[in-house]
């Protein structure tokens, strides 16, 4: 009984073995292919998947502009500008407009030295 057992195992696990042992490894394409046949048809694999990818892209793009102008479409019109502005100044009030900012970018600039002036003392 013990023998009949045993020799029950040992053809399983021999079994068990030779299936193993048929199996080829991951990645080879067929049974006899070399590892330069390996290689080969792994970067194929991998190319068809990048294009695969690359036009997956290209269609959500194509999606994505489609969805912007879509909702470009259904914005309101802006309003049409009010004519509420304010009148032109006269070349008087603009002449001293001219003024006050020339005297403030002279002050501007001034202090702007004065600063540079500081920072650039000798120690």
């Amino acid at each position: 009984m013990r023998a009949l057992v045993l020799l029950t195992a040992l053809i399983v696990s021999a079994a068990a073995g030779a299936a193993a042992a048929q199996s080829r490894p991951y990645g080879h394409p067929w049974p006899d292919a070399t590892v330069g046949d390996s290689h080969r048809y792994e970067m194929d694999r991998q190319r068809a998947l990048s294009d695969q990818r690359a036009a997956e892209a290209r269609a959500h793009q194509s999606e994505a502009r489609l969805t912007v102008l879509e909702i470009q479409a259904s914005r309101q019109p802006p309003l049409s500008p009010g004519y509420d502005e304010a009148p032109l100044a006269s070349p008087e009030q603009e002449r001293r407009e001219r003024e006050a900012a020339t005297q403030r970018r002279r002050t501007v600039a001034r202090e702007t030295t004065q600063i540079d002036d500081w920072l650039d003392r000798r120690r």
